[in-house]
Order: structure tokens, then C-alpha cells, then sequence
């Protein structure tokens, strides 16, 4: 059992930059792949990245490559997810997420969430 709990969320205005921390417990996330998504109201959840299990490897949405960057410090046992350049349509609550494999890949299929973590961009 992995718990994920997200950190960082905020308020900031469009243009604005916040990181996002994801602490995870139970069990090393070390051999996980480690993932962020997001959900803006009345919308389905949608992929944001994804991180291989020793950050070799990244995966993208479109709507925020180049201004987002997922990372992690298995020592740490966190993974970040650093928002740049933020616009209003990245609102939403976003989640952390672990999933038992060695595929990255763009899909919201985890076995493990976080409970998420609001950020509110302001135009």
C-alpha cells in the first residue's frame, strides 16, 4: 500500500510559478511509476506527466509541455511537479499517483492516488 498525500497547491495569478510536492509513504515508490493528473471542475480527469522510475524518462500533456516539469528524489521517496508560465485553464485539483510498472505512458490508469491538491490560477 502506497499513501500519496500532494502539497503546494495555491492561489497564483497566470504567469505564476508553483511546485507541487507529492509525499509518499507506506512503501518506496522506487520501482513505481510515478504520475501527476488533474481534474477542473465538470471535466474528466486528464494526464499531466509521468516519470519513469529513475526519472530517465518523462512523459507530457500538450497543454503543458515546456512549462511543466516532473521530477523526483526516491530518497526522498517524493515526486515535484514544477508549474511555470501558469495560465487559468490549469486550474483544477491535481493528483498524484503511483502505479506498479516499469511503462510510462500518458494514461490515468495508477493504482494509487493522492487526495489531491487545488490550484487556482487567477487571469
Amino acid at each position: 500500500q502506497v499513501q500519496l498525500v500532494e502539497s503546494g497547491g495555491g492561489l497564483v495569478q497566470a504567469g505564476g510559478s508553483l511546485r507541487l510536492s507529492c509525499a509518499a509513504s507506506g512503501r518506496t515508490i522506487s520501482r513505481y511509476v510515478m504520475g501527476w493528473s488533474r481534474q477542473a471542475p465538470g471535466k474528466e480527469r486528464e494526464f499531466v506527466a509521468a516519470i519513469s522510475w529513475n526519472g530517465g524518462v518523462t512523459y507530457y500533456a500538450d497543454s503543458v509541455k515546456g512549462r511543466f516539469t516532473i521530477s523526483r528524489d526516491n530518497a526522498k521517496n517524493t515526486v515535484y511537479l514544477q508549474m511555470n508560465s501558469l495560465k487559468p485553464e490549469d486550474t483544477a485539483v491535481y493528483y498524484c499517483a503511483a502505479r506498479n510498472t516499469i511503462r510510462v505512458d500518458t494514461t490515468t490508469d495508477y493504482d494509487y492516488w493522492g487526495q489531491g491538491t487545488q490550484v487556482t490560477v487567477s487571469s
